[in-house]
């Protein structure tokens, strides 16, 4: 992966690489640097530290484990929740990234459909077979796949077009006062760090969440959210932008957590869309994962 450009901000060498590459993690950036595959003016660098000046010439010549070109099958656990000839239901669990990127490329849900099922669409290419729409690495719940492109072209149809809706439960940090309202706002990729997204006033896409309080606690409230946009994010930051971020959501919300967790407690519910083949309505609801259920029960929720 070379990649040659003039530094077009100050700051940190990966930062400097972080902000040209968004794609790449803070984490494969700084082991490229630390095996020398970085040059600033023609010089090897080898501290990700290393202060970057404006108009500096940097070059890149990450290698990664294997080509990204392909989807290696994975035999991994895989909760199917509905399976027929076009499409399947899954049940992701928390800590699994939908599909393959720079770095990423096994223990995927793309790895794992790819070996149960002979067919998957190819309409978004080889590295994410069968995958219409994605939820976070660490967001629990449902997604469709597409096992043929009829089927995929459909489905990315109804979600572009809002007629497929997804349901999310969320606990939050806080009380929240309002018992329904709607977040409408403008989301880009934040400037300062890359790996977040953020509210913006212009030059950003146009996200809205609406949300209903299910239940409220003493220091959290349990809130449903309804998406009417599917940005990146969305839901995360919607939460921290009306001052209440998802428990357990280190990269939005607080640092200091009360629960000991392994992400954030976002959980994909419901899921409803039109059969791409039959016409037919197709309704779809999972329970919440252990932990999120466990912590409800803590709070006084009876489950």
């Amino acid at each position: 992966m070379i990649e040659l450009f003039s530094a077009d901000i100050f700051g940190r060498l990966d930062n400097v690489i972080l902000h040209k590459l968004p794609n790449l993690t803070r984490s494969q950036i700084k082991l490229q640097i630390e095996k020398g595959r970085v040059l600033v003016n023609d010089k090897v660098v080898f501290k990700a530290g290393f202060l970057v000046k404006k108009n500096d010439i940097i070059k890149t010549d990450f290698l990664f484990d294997e080509p990204l070109d392909h989807v290696e099958p994975e035999n991994l656990p895989l909760d199917i929740v509905y399976e027929d000839n076009d499409l399947a239901v899954i049940n992701k669990p928390r800590g699994m990234t939908v599909h393959p990127a720079a770095g990423n490329f096994k223990h995927t849900l793309a790895n794992a459909i790819a070996f149960y099922f002979k067919s998957l669409s190819d309409v978004n290419g080889n590295i994410r077979p069968g995958i219409v729409h994605r939820i976070d690495k660490d967001t629990t719940g449902l997604l469709v796949i597409a096992k043929n492109n009829n089927a995929h072209l459909s489905l990315a149809k109804q979600i572009q077009e809002h007629s497929a809706k997804r349901t999310y439960w969320a606990l939050v940090e806080g009380v929240v006062k309002q018992d329904f309202g709607t977040i409408d706002t403008l989301i880009a990729r934040d400037k300062k760090d890359r790996k977040k997204m953020a509210v913006v006033f212009d030059a950003g896409k146009r996200a809205v969440s609406h949300f209903t309080v299910l239940r409220r606690f003493d220091s959290y409230s349990l809130l449903e959210f309804v998406l009417e946009t599917g940005r990146t994010h969305q839901i995360r930051v919607h939460c921290a932008h009306i001052g209440h971020p998802i428990v357990g959501d280190l990269l939005y919300g607080y640092k200091k957590q009360k629960f000991k967790l392994d992400g954030q407690l976002l959980h994909a519910k419901k899921l409803t869309f039109i059969h791409p083949m039959t016409g037919k309505i197709m309704n779809f609801e999972v329970d919440l994962p252990n932990d999120f259920i466990e912590i409800l029960r803590v709070l006084g929720m009876v489950i």
